[in-house]
């Protein structure tokens, strides 16, 4: 029976040669199989019989006799999938379930050891998985926690609990149907409490608990280990299901992280040759948060197991271990929040820092690269280690980005070497903003595990190896035709060039200026989704940054890319070209894209989003620079409509007031620049207006207790970043009401003149020269537009001694000495 069973156990592909030589060699079988060979014209006489039987079989006996004549002389490798479906039809899945069942309950009736019932069992579901149509089936899914259990607590002895009375009485038909009844959460494989478990007990102290029948190792020797043509077979199922397009959450939801993981620690057969790369797939992409948050205890202790036998090895098995170390580090979030996990990767960068100062090949140095940038997206430069070794790590990526990507046009990149650019990309990426950070450069006394402490020296080989490198990426994208504007790599290679774009456009202006027509076209292909997006989306999903992990949109190239749009559109040559490339439009599609996404939120819709933020700055500098393309180009139109929709709902939330304030300023920008109206006034404009006033009267109030003019209690926390555009508003306010006087009207009606006049009459400093200034230039524009208010603008100055009494050109536009 045994012999049989190992005869018909079918490996995933490429798994045959490790199941037969990764352990000292292999005596299950599988390298007797042929590849897949023709059946013999005997082989199939055989084979039509044993499948009459099968489908007019009376008993299991019957069934049993042919299954072991089909696995003895047609191996499973020669099966083509119509003979598998045959089989599967003519037995069904509920067999081998019930197989398993009865093995692992351990019923002296079946007649057969339990090991002979496993090893049929495992065969038979092995086979029958190789067709993704029988790996989906229900009843399939249903034995997920039972070869869970194996895998993790080896042969059926150990997998035996004491039940209560009546429970044995329970037959094998009514197990599995109860499982197959029941979902995914509810029938989890035994192992996944108890691995929650035993991490509890170490802690604990609790020698002498239990966990679903899996007794901790304090209390027993290591579990026996399955034979390798078991584990293989399960194995094979489990793979087979992972690859189904629900496979993975399939596979989670039945407790296969615990599962897995115990089956590591306990050393089982091919834990480290299958199970760990099952696991790595599990701890990728989408499902990557989802497993942590559910199993971090036992992740936790995987990663610490991983990272010591990562120390500990020789430093050709360390190189080797590089890429499978990445797969287990945690996402950003549990990171930050586990000190334990803190120590787990300092000790890491402790075994790096001598293989990064040692000679290295290119594909030695890659997965170091690699390694070295996921560790850097959990803690940034605290832990790498003293500035030299921060600079070599900065310099190695550069280099390697250099050699990657100065090819000659046409030579295609290896999905190694893009993995291994874009791991260079980040450390990059990291470098500039820790360079550039304002924070740091403040600082009296920085880390000295810090680049920020780099002397001067240090800091320009550094700012000369990253222009070396953007140069080189400028270089590529140059290259880069339309068609593969989908590439995930071009997109990672985009958002690099952003990154350096945001902090440095003086390096590389002609070249960058040059590329505008690309960076543009990139974005706009996006925005209007005519590039595939699925391969970007799952790039994104599997980053480990925190901010990237919502569903694509299409908009996040333009977001990257709006920092730089910023400082170049203050520039002449690159605005002109900018201009050429309508991004006025584009700018204004992507605010009304952003607003109607935050509107949709409703109430929640309260956090900061500095993308639409920087939008407006550049809309600000084209307003400012360019008063005729605003005159004459519809977006502008289509931006003031906007505006006047969302200004008069940003007022009202406090946490979105630098928002407001970009949007008020820009609004009485362009404002200023229109002439005013022949007939009745829009709506539209009276309510921005009239939203405007409202909100620049907030910003400043007379002190209580003192005679100065403080900023008011809801301005106070962002004022360092929204008083520069209020005083801009302000001088904006006079352009528009000398350019349209009715806006006098609505001064007085929403009470801005009254508050400017009572606050400034009452105090007798103002908080610099600069306020003094703005608020002066509005009132003497008021004064000169409208009698109304040069009164009451008269009556103050005569009767008060205030700030006004200190305005010299407001004194000369109402000609008071």
């Amino acid at each position: 029976m045994a012999e049989g069973a190992d005869v018909v156990s079918c490996e995933p592909p490429g798994e045959e040669e490790q199941g037969a030589g990764g352990e000292d060699g292999g005596d299950g079988g599988g390298s007797e199989r042929d590849g897949g060979a023709a059946l013999t014209d005997a082989q199939r006489d055989v084979l039509e019989r044993c499948l009459h039987t099968l489908r007019h079989a009376q008993n299991d006996s019957h069934t049993l006799a042919a299954l072991l004549l089909i696995t003895r002389l047609c191996p499973a490798s020669q099966l083509d999938k119509p003979t598998l479906r045959r089989i599967f039809e003519a037995v069904g899945l509920n067999l081998p379930a019930r197989l398993l069942v009865t093995a692992v309950r351990g019923r002296e009736s079946s007649g057969l050891p339990p090991h002979e019932l496993l090893s049929l069992g495992t065969a038979l579901l092995a086979a029958l998985s190789t067709d993704p149509d029988m790996a989906s089936h229900p009843q399939l899914l249903t034995t997920i926690p039972l070869l869970l259990g194996l895998l993790a607590n080896g042969p059926v002895s150990n997998q035996q609990e004491e039940k209560p009375a009546g429970e044995n009485e329970m037959n094998a038909d009514s197990k599995v149907q109860a499982e197959e009844s029941s979902g995914p959460e509810s029938n989890p494989a035994k192992v996944e409490k108890s691995a929650g478990e035993r991490k509890a007990s170490k802690q604990n102290g609790d020698d002498g608990s239990k966990s679903n029948g899996v007794k901790t190792p304090t209390e027993t020797p290591p579990c026996p280990r399955l034979d390798k043509a078991m584990a293989a077979d399960c194995y094979q199922v489990l793979t087979a299901v992972c690859a189904l397009p629900r496979g993975l959450d399939q596979l989670l939801g039945r407790g296969a992280i615990p599962a897995l993981c115990q089956a590591v620690e306990q050393n089982q057969t091919f834990s480290r040759e299958q199970g760990l790369p099952l696991l790595g797939c599990l701890l990728s992409g989408r499902t990557k948060d989802k497993a942590w948050s559910k199993h971090p205890a036992e992740l936790q202790t995987l990663l610490e197991k991983l990272s010591k036998d990562f120390c500990q090895s020789t430093e050709q098995t360390r190189l080797d271990r590089c890429s499978q170390l990445v797969q287990f580090l945690p996402p950003v979030g549990v990171a930050a929040a586990s000190d334990e996990l803190k120590g787990v990767v300092s000790r890491v960068w402790g075994t790096l820092r001598p293989m990064m100062q040692s000679k290295l090949t290119p594909r030695q140095i890659r997965p170091i690269l690699v390694l070295s940038a996921c560790m850097l997206d959990l803690y940034g430069w605290e832990q790498v280690g003293p500035p030299k070794t921060c600079c070599l790590l900065v310099n190695r990526a550069c280099v390697e980005v250099r050699m990657g990507l100065e090819e000659p046009p046409g030579n295609e990149l290896s999905p190694e070497l893009q993995h291994t650019l874009t791991g260079c990309y980040r450390i990059m990426e990291a470098a500039i903003e820790q360079a550039c950070s304002p924070a740091l450069t403040q600082s009296a006394a920085p880390p000295p595990s810090s680049v920020s402490s780099l002397s001067l020296q240090q800091s320009q080989q550094i700012l000369t190896v990253l222009q070396e490198a953007f140069s080189a990426v400028i270089y590529h994208l140059q290259q880069v035709d339309p068609s593969q504007y989908g590439d995930p790599f071009i997109f990672a290679t985009f958002r690099s060039l952003c990154s350096w774009l945001a902090e440095e456009t003086s390096c590389l202006k002609e070249e960058v200026t040059g590329l505008l027509p690309f960076l543009i076209g990139y974005v706009q292909s996006h925005m209007r989704g005519e590039s595939p997006e699925e391969g970007l989306s799952d790039w994104m999903a599997e980053m480990s940054f925190s901010e990237e992990r919502g569903p694509w949109t299409g908009r996040e190239p333009l977001r990257y890319l709006l920092p730089a749009l910023c400082h170049l559109s203050a520039e002449e040559g690159p605005r002109k070209v900018l201009l050429t490339l309508d991004t006025p439009a584009l700018l204004v599609d992507f605010l009304t894209h952003s607003w109607n996404s935050l509107k949709g939120k409703g109430g929640v819709a309260s956090s900061r989003d500095p993308s639409m933020e920087t939008a407006c700055s550049a809309l600000l500098n084209f307003t400012v620079t360019e008063p005729e393309r605003v005159r004459k180009d519809a977006c502008f139109r289509t931006l003031e409509a906007l505006l006047s929709e969302a200004l008069p709902v940003l007022v009202h939330k406090p946490r979105l007031l630098v928002l407001a304030a970009n949007m008020c300023t820009l609004g009485l920008m362009i404002g200023r620049l229109r002439s005013a109206p022949t007939g009745s006034v829009e709506a539209s404009q009276r309510r921005f207006f009239s939203s405007a006033l409202r909100f620049l009267r907030g910003a400043l109030d007379t002190g209580s207790s003192t005679k100065l003019v403080q900023v008011s209690v809801s301005w106070e926390e962002n004022w360092d970043e929204a008083a520069e555009l209020w005083r801009l508003g302000l001088q904006a306010l006079g352009g528009c009401v000398r350019a349209q006087p009715w806006i006098t009207t609505l001064v007085r009606e929403e009470g801005w003149l009254k508050h400017t006049l009572a606050m400034l009459g009452q105090c007798s400093a103002l908080a610099d020269k600069h306020t003094q200034g703005a608020l002066e230039e509005a009132l003497c524009a008021v004064a000169e537009r409208c009698p109304l208010c040069k009164q009451e603008i008269g009556d103050v100055m005569r009767n008060e001694t205030g700030v006004l009494s200190c305005m010299r050109n407001l004194k000369k536009t109402m000609m008071v000495k």
